[in-house]
């Protein structure tokens, strides 16, 4: 099956096509067994690790990717600012370390490490530790690497890690069909969107939702120069890749959102080619003359990129609001930010 028959088939079950109705006695049994290990954490009987530090948990409620990766980097830049050390956590998806945990480095090999933690370790200078066991990791970072404030990229119903703050990130998809594993893309009902923190849309609109959530900000994803997959240290503009007509490829949880995203900056995309999500990109994937990328891809396609490939990075803009909120949060676990940037 091709790639693109694969994105058509995901989509259909993502927004809930009749086929998935198979699946209804699997997702009644998913429902019951999450329900069953919530509560077991809500009495106690299973123990939930708290770190020494504050945690600030970025995730979703629905499977693939929405956006969570540059909201934990405007985090992690906002409050590098205000002088404290922050560490990122992360599972490491798709990562095959020989250790766990890992910290993290720039140079690291994607196919180690996973994807995502590479460019956070690129992009963010914070100590990034990567750990299927996300308590262990916690620990890692607050003990051995001695950070102040623990930004946890995904991990909403990892309730063995208490959390202080919780956001949940979702894009114009909201939560598709509604229904849950594995009959459609929830990995929690709608009612987790009342009890979380913040919301963040990765949208140009904000949606309404039928019974009440919580506060909702909008993020705009602002983009940079193109950069060299190869060499990150050449830039090009936008004006000098319009010149030429160009294919595209994307491994994210919504690849269309960045062809658009491509197509609104006025470039001519004369091929396009969605790949799943963590897609593992080989030289097989790239294809001839100019090619454009997401970040993530570039992580991976870095050691065989030709030199007419390049990526587009991202930055989040968020509201002052949205970092007022969860200031007080954090406030209330024990850690007061200063806006001379002191604790």
């Amino acid at each position: 099956m091709s790639q693109r028959q694969n994105a058509t088939l995901h989509d259909k079950w993502y927004f809930g096509h009749g086929f998935v109705w198979v699946f209804a006695p699997l997702a009644l049994l998913f429902y019951f067994v999450s329900a069953i290990r919530r509560l077991l954490f809500k009495i106690g009987i299973k123990k939930a690790f708290k770190a020494k530090v504050p945690v600030i948990v970025v995730g979703n409620i629905s499977v693939g990717g929405n956006g969570k990766t540059p909201v934990v980097l405007a985090l992690a830049t906002y409050y590098q600012a205000r002088g404290l050390k922050v560490g990122i956590l992360s599972r490491g998806y798709g990562a095959n370390s020989p250790v766990y945990p890992r910290l993290v480095k720039g140079d690291d090999d994607a196919s180690e490490v996973g994807d995502e933690p590479r460019l956070l370790a690129i992009r963010s200078q914070c100590d990034v530790v990567i750990d299927p066991v996300r308590a262990r990791g916690a620990a890692y970072l607050t003990n051995e690497l001695e950070c102040e404030l623990i930004i946890c990229d995904d991990g909403l119903q990892h309730y063995a890690l208490h959390r202080d703050v919780e956001i949940v990130v979702m894009d114009d998809r909201k939560v598709g069909s509604g229904y849950l594993l594995p009959m459609g893309p929830l990995r929690e009902g709608q009612w987790r969107l009342g009890t979380v923190d913040a919301l963040v849309h990765n949208s140009r609109s904000m949606p309404t939702f039928d019974s009440a959530v919580s506060p909702q900000f909008l993020m705009t994803l602002v983009p940079g120069d193109f950069t060299s997959v190869s060499n990150r240290m050449k830039t090009t503009t936008v004006e000098e890749i319009r010149k030429l007509p160009c294919s595209a490829i994307a491994g994210i949880g919504s690849p269309q959102r960045f062809f658009s995203q491509l197509r609104e900056m006025g470039i001519d995309l004369t091929v396009t080619h969605p790949l799943a999500d963590h897609h593992a990109i080989s030289s097989s994937d790239i294809p001839d003359g100019r090619v454009l990328m997401t970040e993530k891809d570039a992580v991976k396609a870095a050691p065989f990129a030709h030199n007419e490939c390049w990526f587009l990075p991202v930055s989040a803009h968020l509201a002052p609001d949205f970092f007022n909120l969860i200031n007080v949060k954090l406030a209330n676990a024990g850690l007061n930010i200063h806006q001379n940037g002191q604790e």
